[in-house]
C-alpha cells in the first residue's frame, strides 16, 4: 500500500525522483543526455540584476554526434537569456561535433528587471538541440516580476533501501501569505500534516503550467494526517488563484494550472470570497475527515474557466453557500464515491465557452468499480442541495448513479433543475423545485458570464428563506429570495 501511495503521488505530480545526485535524460543512439533537465535562476531581484548558471550536454554514445543547431524555442525581444557554448555565443554555435563519450558545457545567464511591466512573473523559455533530425530541450525559468516565489525543492523520502526524492515546496509550519505581494508557484506547493497555511484577503495567487497546491502529504499514505488550507477572502478584497501568463488573451483560458488538492488525511479546510480560475480542476477533495466537521467548507466563491471539474469531491464532507461554479470543461461539480455533502444558494451553470460538452453540470454517485472489474459500494450518506440552480448548454444537465447496496440519500429543496423528460431520472426526490427542459432566460447574460438572475427569471422569489441571508454580492435576502447564489436588486 505504502508503494502503490508513491507511484500514484508520482503519477500526479509527474515530478523526477532518483537516488543520484543529478538528472541524466534517457538517450537512445545519437541523442544527447543532460546534467539537468531545467535551470532555474530562483534569485529575487530588488533592482536590474543578473546571473550564470550553468549545465553539462553529454554524448554517452559509442560514436561522434552532431549537433546541427542550438536555439531557443521562443524569441526573446527584450534579451533576456544569453547563452554561450564553450566560450562561444549561440550564433556561433551551429554542426558542433561531439566526440563519443565527450561533454561540454553550456552558460546560460539572465538579466531581469523586476519592476518591467513588460515581464510576466516567470521567464521561460526553453534551450532546444536538434541532433539527426531529433530535437531535445532544456527549460529556462527565472523570476520576473518582484513577487513572492515558491519553488522545488529536495524532499528525501527512505523505503526499503531505496531513498526517493520528490521536488516540491514544502510547508511544514503554520505560514501566513498576505497581500504585499502576489504569490507564483512554479510546481507545487505541499502543506505538511499538523501545518495550516493562511491566505489573507487580496492575496494574488499565480500558478505556472502544471503547477498546483496539494493539502496533507500523500506519500505518508496512512500516516497523512493533517494539513489545512485556510483562505481568507473577503467582499470585494477576494483571494484569486489564477495562471501566471498576464497577457490578455490568457485572461479567461482554462487549463493554465493543475489544481488545489485536498488529499487524503487534510482537516479543517476553509475557502471563504476566493476567485478559482483558469486551471484543469479548480478543487479536489479526497478525505472524509471527521463526521461532525466537514472536509472544505466554502463559501462566497467562484470557480470558472476549468479545463476539466469545478470541484472535485470523492467520498468527502463538503459544505458551501454562495458559490457560482461555471464554464468547465467536463463537469460543474463531482460528488464521487459516496459522502456527505450539503450546499445552500449556489448556482452551478456550465455554459462552456470553449468548446463542446457532453457531460451534465452535477454527476453524483455512491459506487466504483475497481481494476478487478468489481463494484465498490460508498455510502452517499447525505447531498441536500437547497435555493441551488443546476443548468447549463446541454439539455440535460444532472446526472444520478446509485447502486440499490448503498445508501444513496439526496434531495433538492426548492432548486431549479435543468432535466430533460427523457433522462433516466424517472422519479426524483425534490421538495417544491423547479425543472426546466428548454433554454430559457434564467440569467441576465450566459455569453457574458453574467450569472445575476433575470428579471422574467424562474428562479425570481422561488427559494425558501434559510440562514443565508446575504447573496454572494452581500445583497440581503427576504423571506422569498431568488434561488442561486445571487438575489436579483431591482
Amino acid at each position: 500500500m505504502y508503494i502503490r501511495k508513491i507511484l500514484l503521488f508520482i503519477g500526479v505530480l509527474a515530478i523526477i525522483s532518483s537516488c543520484q545526485k543529478d538528472f541524466f535524460q534517457e538517450s537512445g543512439p545519437g541523442n544527447l543526455s543532460f546534467s539537468n533537465d531545467s535551470i532555474l535562476f530562483d534569485t529575487v531581484f530588488s533592482s536590474i540584476g543578473s546571473a550564470t548558471k550553468k549545465f553539462i550536454v553529454y554524448n554517452n554514445n559509442t560514436n561522434p554526434v552532431t549537433i546541427e543547431n542550438i536555439t531557443l524555442a521562443n524569441t526573446d525581444p527584450l534579451n533576456v537569456y544569453r547563452i554561450n557554448i564553450d566560450g562561444f555565443p549561440i550564433e556561433q554555435s551551429q554542426n558542433i561535433k561531439l566526440a563519443a563519450n565527450d561533454s561540454m558545457f553550456v552558460f546560460v545567464e539572465v538579466t531581469i528587471n523586476p519592476n518591467s511591466s513588460q515581464l510576466p512573473y516567470l521567464v521561460t523559455n526553453k534551450l532546444e538541440f536538434e541532433t539527426n533530425g531529433n530535437t531535445q530541450s532544456i527549460e529556462l525559468v527565472a523570476y520576473g516580476q518582484n513577487a513572492n516565489f515558491y519553488t522545488p525543492m529536495d524532499n528525501i523520502f527512505i523505503s526499503g533501501n531505496d531513498s526517493l526524492n520528490f521536488r516540491y515546496f514544502s510547508i511544514d509550519e503554520n505560514t501566513i501569505w498576505n497581500n504585499d505581494l502576489p504569490h507564483v508557484i512554479y510546481g507545487y506547493v505541499l502543506i505538511e500534516p499538523n501545518a495550516t497555511l493562511t491566505i489573507e484577503e487580496g492575496s494574488q495567487i499565480y500558478f505556472h503550467k502544471n503547477s498546483g497546491i496539494i493539502v496533507g502529504n500523500p506519500i505518508l499514505g496512512s500516516n497523512n494526517d493533517g494539513g489545512t488550507l485556510i483562505v481568507n477572502g473577503s467582499l470585494d478584497n477576494e483571494v484569486v488563484f489564477q495562471g501566471d501568463r498576464l497577457e490578455q488573451w490568457y485572461a479567461d483560458a482554462p487549463g493554465q494550472w493543475d489544481q488545489i488538492w485536498m488529499c487524503q488525511g487534510s482537516k479543517n479546510n476553509q475557502i471563504n470570497y476566493a476567485i478559482i480560475r483558469n486551471g484543469t480542476v479548480g478543487i479536489k477533495v479526497d478525505t472524509l475527515g471527521s463526521s461532525s466537521s466537514p472536509t472544505l467548507e466554502i463559501n462566497n466563491t467562484i470557480i470558472e474557466n476549468m479545463s476539466d471539474i469545478g470541484l472535485f469531491a470523492q467520498g468527502s464532507f463538503v459544505s458551501g453557500h454562495n458559490n457560482l461554479i461555471t464554464n468547465c470543461g467536463r463537469y460543474s461539480l463531482v460528488l464521487n464515491i459516496g459522502g456527505r455533502y450539503n450546499f445552500t444558494h449556489s448556482t452551478f451553470a456550465n455554459h462552456y465557452l470553449f468548446g463542446s460538452r457532453n457531460t451534465p453540470s452535477i454527476l453524483i454517485n455512491n459506487y466504483y468499480e475497481d481494476i478487478t472489474g468489481t463494484i465498490q459500494i460508498r455510502d452517499l450518506n447525505e447531498a441536500t442541495f437547497t435555493n441551488c440552480i443546476i443548468d447549463g448548454s446541454n439539455v440535460h444537465e444532472l446526472e444520478l448513479q446509485s447502486n440499490s447496496l448503498g445508501n444513496f440519500n439526496y434531495l433538492f429543496d426548492h432548486c431549479l433543475l435543468k432535466i430533460h423528460p427523457d433522462s433516466s431520472i424517472s422519479s426524483l426526490n425534490e421538495e417544491n423545485s423547479i425543472e426546466i427542459n428548454n433554454d430559457i432566460n434564467i440569467f441576465n447574460s450566459t455569453l457574458d458570464q453574467d450569472f445575476m438572475i433575470s428579471e422574467e427569471s424562474p428562479a425570481l422569489n422561488s427559494g425558501k428563506s434559510t440562514t443565508v441571508t446575504l447573496d454572494l454580492l452581500g445583497n440581503s435576502r427576504d423571506n422569498t429570495p431568488d434561488i442561486g447564489a445571487y438575489e436579483r436588486v431591482d
